[in-house]
């Protein structure tokens, strides 16, 4: 069954950062959505659209503001032959089986449907359908999409799972599994890690295993940052936990900045370019030293939509990482419009930081 999600209100069209909210909440709780709707107050075609997913047999999750929640209670009464009753100070549909404060379920011709009144800035309430497939999610390192297909196909078909593969940079695959009826995740993924021992994660998110990982062993990673403005910092903060491992990051876009704040050499800058595989050298040499971390990450690049030329087009990005033992230093050209640029550099930068110590992180 496939997972529709419909938003009803102005205020999920305009306030991306609700919506986005809602989403994860969504994705965490009941799956990977297939289709996000949104009406607006009033939308006329909207009763219609509601009587066709009822009787598509799929999940349904529709979040309504507080102004159309019993609107849509009406509607869904209206599409199923039932009426609305007082459960709990709530308007609902006597057929809903289940009901928590401000959500619903009702089940319809082998359709879910989960209703959900949400205000800004609260908490979401309880989401009430659930994702009854089991699933998983890896990253494979080093490996080309094809060649990894090979090797994992036969031990899907042993263990009876299925498997998506989505490129994410170049060299890092994540792969999203799914139990057939009697599929076997676990032992999938063993198998797996066995033949693959230095180039697999067994965890969804990487950035929270690089977080658990460091944690264990009590290491720091600092950041040295100018095209990606503060977004790698970002994708560690925003998850629990990165307090332990971080002190801080800087954010350079002027050459004066990188000077003064990390060290790097005017003479390097004046002969190399700020965008340049010494300038990001001195960068997280510069984070490493002032941060007194184990480990640094630097972006120097031109993510667009001007600012190119010849010598160094849009997307000519240079990224270095570091450790107390080593450091590299890669070149690298991205495709896309400015925010695909920065999320590339962002996610390349995070892929050396496990390349550079196999040992930590594998």
């Amino acid at each position: 069954m496939k997972l529709h999600l419909i938003f009803i209100g102005n205020k999920f069209v305009y306030n991306k950062a609700l919506k986005e909210y809602i989403v994860r909440s969504v994705e965490a709780k009941s799956g990977f959505i297939d289709s996000i709707v949104h009406f607006k107050e009033s939308d006329n075609s909207l009763f219609l659209y509601l009587e066709e997913e009822l009787n598509s047999v799929n999940r349904i999750i529709i979040i309504a503001s507080k102004t159309n929640f019993s609107t849509i209670g009406k509607l869904i009464c209206t599409a199923t032959s039932d009426n609305q009753v007082l459960k709990d100070g709530m308007l609902i549909p006597q057929k809903a089986s289940v009901f928590e404060d401000r959500s619903y379920l009702l089940e319809y011709k082998g359709s879910m449907v989960n209703v959900i009144q949400m205000h800004e800035g609260e908490k979401i309430p309880e989401l009430l359908l659930s994702d009854t497939q089991a699933k998983a999610t890896i990253h494979i390192f080093q490996e080309e999409r094809e060649g990894l297909k090979n090797i994992l196909s036969p031990i899907a078909q042993t263990y009876d799972v299925v498997f998506d593969l989505t490129k994410i940079v170049e060299g890092w695959i994540e792969v999203d599994v799914r139990s057939k009826r009697y599929g076997d995740i676990a032992n999938f993924i063993h198998a797996s890690k066995t033949l693959l021992p230095k180039k697999l994660i067994p965890s969804a998110s990487v950035v929270e295993y690089i977080i658990e990982r460091l944690s264990a062993q009590g290491k720091k990673i600092s950041f040295a940052e100018s095209c990606t403005g503060g977004l790698l910092v970002y994708m560690f903060t925003k998850h629990n936990g990165a307090s332990k491992i971080l002190d801080g990051s800087l954010v350079t876009y002027s050459n004066a900045l990188k000077e003064n704040w990390l060290a790097v050499s005017h003479t390097v800058i004046e002969a190399k370019g700020a965008v340049s595989a010494e300038v990001v050298l001195e960068m997280s040499e510069g984070a490493l030293n002032v941060s007194d971390a184990d480990y640094a990450l630097s972006v120097s690049g031109i993510a667009g939509d001007a600012g190119g030329s010849v010598e160094k087009p849009v997307g000519t990005v240079y990224i270095g990482v570091r450790s107390k033992e080593k450091h590299t230093e890669q070149h690298m050209h991205f495709q896309g419009d400015r925010n695909y640029i920065q999320e590339q550099s962002a996610f390349y930068a995070i892929k050396m930081l496990l390349l550079n110590d196999i040992e930590t992180f594998f």
